[in-house]
């Protein structure tokens, strides 16, 4: 019997540092878990942006490369041209074609269509990031609030001043969908 009674007290002893121990590691989860959020926030607002300028100054120099040429070549097939105008704009035409193939020769990847497939690719990328992000944060939440509300640790959390935390919830300008139209507008 003394033994049990022992063995009660050592435990009704560690109990409360046990119970202030698994809060605090649950609580600091959470703090961690939140923040990831911050961060990949951050990426997001510096990634994205700064991809759909690359995206937009390439399209605006592939469009124009491609506009020039096709202009000259219409020039050429108009017929309207004398022999001097015809060779110099021939030694455009070839000069701006050959810049095209030694491009695409040298970085075949680098067209237009590429840099929006990553974009679109990247920009998924992030926001599934972000998703995972939250429900990390909310799952930590939930398992820090459990941990305060149930017995016995719901004894000692209010006597060391645990607070439940509040679960992610997007606010109604988050839950709008980002404009690609506005950020290409811009």
């Amino acid at each position: 019997m003394i033994i049990f009674i022992t063995i009660l007290v050592v435990f009704l002893l560690l109990m409360p540092f046990s119970a202030y121990n698994s809060l605090i590691k649950k609580r600091n989860q959470v703090t961690n878990a939140f923040s990831s959020i911050d961060v990949m926030l951050k990426k997001r607002f510096d990634l994205i942006p700064n991809l759909v300028e690359v995206v937009k100054r390439y399209a605006i120099h592939e469009h124009d490369t491609l506009t020039k040429i096709a202009e000259m070549r219409s020039r050429m097939l108009s017929g309207n041209l004398g022999p001097a105008e015809k060779t110099d704009l021939n030694s455009q035409l070839g000069r701006s074609v050959q810049g095209l193939i030694m491009t695409a020769e040298n970085y075949p990847d680098l067209k237009a269509d590429a840099h929006f497939r990553n974009l679109e690719a990247t920009w998924t990328e992030t926001e599934e990031q972000i998703a995972a992000s939250r429900r990390t944060y909310n799952a930590a939440a939930i398992e820090y609030n459990n941990s305060i509300m149930t017995f016995p640790t719901n004894l000692f959390a209010k006597s060391f001043n645990f607070n439940t935390a509040q679960l992610f919830e997007a606010t109604v300008e988050e839950r709008k969908n980002i404009s690609a139209k506005e950020l290409f507008s811009n």
